[in-house]
């Protein structure tokens, strides 16, 4: 244990973050993400919801203050301007956790697998909402 660390955020998870460098993406994802067959890098937060990681994510991470934006979202598929509900609580904790707030961008749900392939990391919640997932783009920590 650490002071002042977030507890969802396990050694692995920890270590991933701290390697990521400027520039770098972060997917989190839902239960029903195929995350097994595209991460690079895959932590797996069972029993926790995407919300709750991508607070601890935040905690410690700052969002590029450089993409515009710094966080993608899945699109709905056959309804793209559909905010679910996860993605709405996504953007609630963006707005009072990043140190850099940042709209979230949906992106086609196929492009979204194509983007998570190339993600740094890929963490895999127990998320049962559907469309729970998120990409974060690593900001600079500033001196």
């Amino acid at each position: 244990m650490l002071i002042g660390i977030d507890p969802v955020l396990s050694p692995d998870l920890l270590r991933i973050l701290r390697a990521m460098g400027h520039g770098d993406v972060i997917a989190v994802v839902d239960a029903n993400f195929p995350a097994d067959s595209c991460a690079k890098r895959l932590v797996r937060a069972d029993g926790l919801s995407a919300t709750r990681v991508l607070q601890a994510i935040l905690s410690v991470m700052p969002l590029d203050h450089m993409s515009d934006p710094a966080a993608f979202s899945m699109e709905v598929v056959g309804d793209p301007a559909a905010i679910p509900p996860a993605v709405a609580d996504f953007q609630e904790m963006i707005d009072s956790t990043a140190d850099t707030p940042s709209r979230i961008g949906p992106v086609e749900r196929f492009a979204f697998y194509e983007k998570a392939r190339d993600a740094y990391a890929i963490v895999q919640t127990g998320e049962r909402r559907l469309y729970g997932n998120i990409l974060l783009v690593k900001g600079v920590v500033q001196p």
